[in-house]
């Protein structure tokens, strides 16, 4: 309809109760699918006697979140998105060293302790490092950066995960030289130590793709 009408932002699509007679769908159809559409940037839900669907402004977020969502779409190699992150990795955990909360403290502590736990199972490694980089990362209010990041990340993770493992190194050892590594990062992250936070992040760098 915004398409076929020629709508713009701020312009009206319609009403829910419109929207519901014209589809035939019941009340709980209408408002999960205006929901969706909000939640993706398409739409404005104003609530209210002159409320109803209107096409929504522009957000540079929402536009990012597309374009990197079929960046991931597109053939791609591990080292792209290795680069990517290493360019931003410096500021996203700067960033976390500066802000963090007691709370993100606890939540880095317990995931690294996670982490440490899934050193004999390659998977699970893979699964608990990104749960880690990903709670380092919320912590940045730079939410452009995040949303970079974290796309990469999880690239990064996915690959990994189906990437054949090299057979000349002992993979136990190898992720456990990763937890230390993890260690340092996330101990100078809490200690609110830039300098020691941007050395633990170049010690990040050596490790191997996804880890």
């Amino acid at each position: 309809m915004i398409d076929a009408r020629g709508l713009g932002p701020g312009d009206l699509i319609g009403t829910m109760d419109g929207f519901r007679d014209l589809s035939g769908y019941g009340r709980a159809t209408i408002s999960e699918a205006a929901r969706l559409l909000s939640d993706r940037g398409t739409v404005e839900i104003r609530p209210g006697r002159n409320g109803g669907l209107f096409v929504a402004a522009p957000n540079p977020i929402v536009r990012l979140r597309h374009t990197l969502l079929s960046v991931r779409s597109m053939p791609t190699t591990v080292a792209d998105a290795i680069a990517v992150r290493d360019s931003l990795e410096p500021l996203i955990a700067a960033d976390a060293a500066r802000h963090r909360t007691k709370q993100d403290i606890t939540d880095l502590r317990k995931l690294l302790t996670a982490l440490k736990r899934a050193t004999s199972d390659r998977t699970r490694f893979i699964r608990a490092n990104l749960a880690l980089h990903e709670r380092i990362a919320e912590i940045t209010p730079n939410h452009l950066a995040k949303a970079v990041y974290l796309t990469m990340t999880r690239c990064i993770s996915d690959l990994s995960a189906h990437a054949t493992p090299d057979s000349t190194t002992d993979p136990t050892a190898y992720l456990r030289r990763r937890v230390e590594v993890h260690t340092e990062l996330v101990e100078a992250i809490t200690a609110s130590d830039i300098p020691r936070t941007t050395t633990a992040v170049e010690r990040h760098r050596e490790a191997r793709p996804g880890l």
